[in-house]
């Protein structure tokens, strides 16, 4: 029984730190449970694309697709407050204005949104949409759900194999605990949705979001000597975008 309440502390540790959504009053808050959350990240993928999904379904019979599928992005921005969204604004402005690892970093703890930072996050808005926009309305809600879950596995992947170069942050606790079982784990809540996908769209979104996140981990490695939490939330955010071009790849 503790042990099936250590995962649940996990899992919800993962859902607060997130997500809006509720959790349970029972649950604690502690450096451990976050440390030992990062297998529940392509979870937490699911349910946010799952929700995602339902708000597609249910605003497609009201609305043309066009605002069924921007219903659906407010909601994930909702959901999970631009947690990511901001830290790809965030690592844009970084790399984009900085020269050396401490002048990146200085520009990434900023708060404040410099002109890169603007202008990626709103073309990465707007791609999101077109790409969302051209795939089939009756295979939208799958590109969700398996978008959502496959892009946080790529953070999770880059959290796995880069150091954490802060001394402390928001994202310390990530940094610490995260080993081959639950790496393997991580990629089985992520691998096994894609399932539902046709097979050539469901290899193409990968090695889309894949190339993706190899080169944002390659420029991660060379210019800071690892990742923060900015770069796990720009590896989310490009790695989605890019599943979902992968999507709409036509091979004939």
């Amino acid at each position: 029984m503790k042990a099936i309440r250590n995962e649940l502390d996990y899992f919800f540790g993962a859902v607060r730190f997130f997500t809006r959504l509720p959790v349970p009053a029972w649950v604690g808050h502690s450096s451990e449970a976050l440390e030992r959350s990062s297998r529940y990240f392509p979870a937490i993928g699911l349910i946010v694309g799952g929700i995602a999904a339902l708000v597609l379904v249910l605003a497609s019979v009201i609305w043309p697709k066009t605002l069924a599928v921007l219903a659906s992005m407010a909601t994930t921005l909702y959901l999970t407050g631009a947690f990511h969204e901001d830290g790809w604004s965030d690592m844009v402005d970084g790399f984009g204005g900085g020269w050396e690892k401490p002048q990146i970093l200085a520009i990434m703890k900023d708060s404040r949104i410099g002109s890169f930072g603007a202008v990626a996050l709103v073309i990465l808005l707007l791609a999101k949409f077109c790409a969302l926009v051209e795939i089939e309305l009756w295979l939208l809600p799958l590109a969700l759900i398996t978008g959502h879950s496959f892009s946080r596995l790529c953070a999770t992947a880059v959290l796995g194999g880069l150091d954490y170069v802060r001394d402390e942050g928001k994202s310390k606790p990530l940094a610490t605990h995260i080993g081959r079982g639950e790496l393997a784990f991580a990629a089985l809540t992520a691998l096994l949705p894609l399932l539902l996908l046709p097979p050539y769209q469901a290899v193409a979104g990968v090695v889309f979001a894949t190339l993706a996140t190899l080169w944002l981990a390659r420029m991660f490695k060379r210019q800071i000597g690892g990742y923060t939490g900015d770069c796990l939330g720009a590896t989310q955010q490009l790695s989605e975008v890019a599943f979902y071009c992968g999507l709409l790849c036509r091979f004939s």
